[in-house]
């Protein structure tokens, strides 16, 4: 029998190991094509910007996740657009329609204060939601301090978030990344010094920094940001199954 002694991953529901798929338009059967190869794989699938407001088969969407057991969550602008907009009622009507109870709230693209951003979170975790809160700015001109990231991920888990996304848009581009993609480690590194891992989804659109947090955090680290074909690229990162983490996970036996 074949043993190779493979990372041991948390099971499903998880709450640390997750892999937080971004959908940026995928078409039903491609989703369920992919969902039925490797749903297991797969936590929360988040509606990429505000583009569930124009899915037309969102609600076929939101029932194919839910029969593979996959969370369906907004995407941070849809919460930052609503409360823009004074909508944050009507914002609680659709989720209510739609049969969506994970919900993102952010303030990366719009001047949203931080202490609103607590609010808001404290509000929809009264009103029966898990909350994915978001740090970081979508302008890479507006990086924080390292302190400043951990003083605001600290106080979003302090007013009921479930998870702290760090911000990275979905091609690496701002937030904890540099314009060039580069990842800013020191603002990682602060913020892992004052909050544990388990807390926290490092969004990773590309396989080299999906292997660069898997390597520092280990194979149940949370991952966001996930593009669809990479789904099963990134479980065989986790267990040591290609190149890049191989020899991280898996030492040599002797004859």
């Amino acid at each position: 029998m074949l043993k190779l002694d493979l990372p041991v991953r948390t099971k499903r529901p998880r709450s640390k190991g997750l892999s937080n798929l971004v959908d940026n338009g995928y078409g039903l059967l491609e989703l369920q094509d992919k969902l039925r190869l490797c749903s297991e794989y797969v936590d929360i699938v988040k509606f990429g910007w505000a583009s569930s407001l124009i899915t037309k088969n969102l609600q076929d969407k939101v029932a194919l996740f839910n029969e593979f057991g996959v969370k369906a969550c907004p995407g941070g602008m849809m919460f930052e657009l609503c409360w823009w907009k004074k909508e944050i009622d009507s914002y609680l009507d659709w989720l209510e329609f739609h049969g969506i109870d994970l919900v993102e709230i952010s303030n990366g693209s719009l001047e949203i204060p931080e202490k609103e951003k607590r609010r808001m979170i404290e509000f929809f975790v009264k009103k029966g939601f898990t909350v994915l809160s978001e740090v970081g700015s979508k302008d890479v001109n507006k990086n924080s301090s390292p302190e400043d990231w951990s003083e605001h991920v600290q106080a979003d888990l302090k007013s009921g978030a479930w998870k702290v996304i760090l911000e990275g848009r979905a091609d690496a581009s701002a937030g904890v990344y540099r314009a060039d993609g580069s990842l800013i480690d020191n603002i990682v590194e602060h913020v892992l010094s004052e909050t544990e891992a388990d807390k926290l989804i490092f969004e990773a659109p590309h396989k080299a920094h999906m292997v660069w947090f898997i390597k520092r955090i280990g194979c149940n680290v949370n991952i966001g940001n996930v593009p669809l074909e990479e789904v099963l690229n990134l479980e065989t990162l986790r267990l040591g199954l290609r190149g890049d983490t191989v020899s991280h996970f898996h030492e040599r036996r002797d004859i």
